[in-house]
């Protein structure tokens, strides 16, 4: 699910009626939730709305985000949010909010690029590693070094600690077992992983564009397309920081960057997206990109940029 902006209706100025307010709304809510294909593997997580990763938040360079946050009295926990992109003040915007509490406050969007969310309620590490966080795009007002993509994809990459009650093991990189992509194992993987239900298509010569966020407690993340390379990578998302023509790029823990990768034109290929640190692979971080004549034409579009 997308979330799109509002503005008045009417007549305005051309520079009034681009300046748009963002209106996002999210709930904390606890549930039991799969980290495998089959079903089999459940844990308790904390989420935003109900999802791993939340709903991804796309607005425009210069936009104002109107955000609140809802913690249901039902709830056990403390929450907060942390958006990456907000200039804000942490003890007052980013407070955490008991069960039955409400926040709001607001921000402006004033650099482009894929930028992480998450709880910051401590501790951090528990509440990011139960599953609180998600992207945020903030899309350029200058398309300059930024060629229009004919298909996107959201990628949030994170490991899953089945024990999150350990909070030192989480900062020690203890008893990590697996590599969740958008909140599974192999998620988009059926060569390695039989019960994985989807992959990522798109046809052949098409530009297809990854929005990459590393959710890990601790870990950088290898981002490497197997049978395929990077035409451009832009570092944080920003198309000012745009580099060219790599076969792997490394994603800070925390960091958001955005993949473009363009396959053969003349044939059908297969490309799996993967963090080349196996242990991570392995585990879960590989993705599958089937590029095919008859690729779902809704994938990579619209509200299906965050497959679930």
């Amino acid at each position: 699910m997308w979330i799109f902006p509002v503005a008045a209706l009417g007549l305005m100025p051309v520079q009034q009626a681009l300046a748009k307010t963002v209106k996002v709304t999210m709930k904390a809510v606890e549930a039991e939730l799969p980290v495998d294909n089959a079903g089999k593997v459940m844990r308790t997580a904390w989420t935003f709305d109900g999802t791993v990763p939340g709903k991804t938040v796309r607005v425009r360079e210069g936009d104002t985000v109107d955000f609140t946050l809802t913690n249901p009295e039902t709830n056990s926990m403390s929450h907060s949010m942390d958006f990456h992109i907000a200039e804000v003040d942490v003890l007052n915007e980013f407070a955490s909010i008991a069960p039955g509490e409400t926040k709001h406050f607001t921000f402006k969007a004033r650099l482009p690029g894929v930028y992480m969310y998450h709880c910051g309620t401590m501790p951090m590490q528990q509440h990011i590693a139960n599953g609180m966080y998600g992207v945020i795009i903030v899309d350029p007002k200058n398309a300059r070094n930024f060629p229009k993509a004919d298909r996107e994809y959201v990628l949030v990459q994170q490991q899953y600690f089945p024990d999150t009650s350990n909070t030192v093991a989480l900062l020690e990189n203890s008893g990590w077992t697996g590599s969740l992509i958008n909140g599974k194992m192999f998620n988009y993987d059926p060569v390695h992983d039989g019960d994985a239900k989807q992959v990522l298509e798109a046809k052949p010569g098409e530009r297809v564009r990854i929005y990459f966020v590393n959710a890990n407690i601790n870990n950088p993340v290898a981002l490497h397309p197997i049978a395929g390379l990077w035409d451009r990578v832009y570092v944080g998302g920003n198309p000012n920081n745009t580099l060219y023509g790599l076969a792997t790029y490394n994603v800070a823990v925390s960091e958001g960057s955005t993949f473009d990768i363009v396959s053969p034109a003349g044939r059908s290929t297969n490309v799996a997206i993967v963090d080349h640190a196996m242990g991570a692979a392995m585990r879960g971080a590989i993705t599958v990109l089937m590029n095919k004549p008859d690729a779902d034409p809704k994938k990579g579009r619209g509200d299906r940029i965050t497959l679930r």
